[in-house]
């Protein structure tokens, strides 16, 4: 990727709401080579989509909730291939507050995902229809545990954001050079 199309990337990602010309202006282009490469990013898949990250506790959320389970490793392929299809049946049936759901490896895991929850029954009532729902299905074994964060705790080390995931990518291309 060039060198414009990171830092654009990483000006977007900071905030998406800029004009093309006030992109240009901090990237050093032309307002037209910033209209293109965003086309052509959008396009390639560099950008899914532009959004924003609210204040989460303002929105009545109390807790997000980082959850670990593990696929059953016994499925053969096509068991697999349902099981896929019945998690995407479930994430459609699913209250919106699934925002991520990924294969992935560690902590004895296979997979994770992130919700949001009004309060611990809320979140509670959600991981026993998970649980239900796996065990039905049999491709999530028992082993589903969840770390907890308290989005209305006063003492906060680094809310979520990008900004910094968007300086660090022109910091790995700096280091290319």
């Amino acid at each position: 990727m060039k060198e414009s199309e990171l830092k654009l990337v990483s000006e977007l990602i900071k905030n998406s709401r800029r004009s093309d010309r006030e992109l240009a202006r901090v990237i050093g282009v032309s307002q037209p080579t910033v209209s293109r490469n965003i086309k052509k990013l959008e396009k390639e898949g560099v950008i899914k989509e532009y959004t924003m990250i609210p204040d989460f506790s303002m929105l009545g959320y109390e807790i997000m909730a980082v959850t670990f389970i593990s696929i059953n490793p016994k499925l053969g392929p096509q068991e697999a291939d349902k099981a896929r299809a019945t998690a995407h049946e479930l994430m459609k049936e699913a209250p919106g507050n699934i925002i991520m759901l990924e294969r992935g490896i560690g902590l004895n895991r296979t997979a994770a995902f992130i919700s949001f929850h009004k309060n611990y029954s809320d979140y509670t009532r959600f991981i026993q229809q998970c649980k239900q729902a796996s065990t039905t299905q049999a491709f999530v074994q028992e082993n589903v545990e969840s770390f907890l964060i308290n989005l209305k705790d006063k003492v906060r080390y680094r809310r979520l954001t990008l900004r910094v995931l968007a300086d660090h990518i022109l910091g790995i291309n700096e280091q290319k050079k």
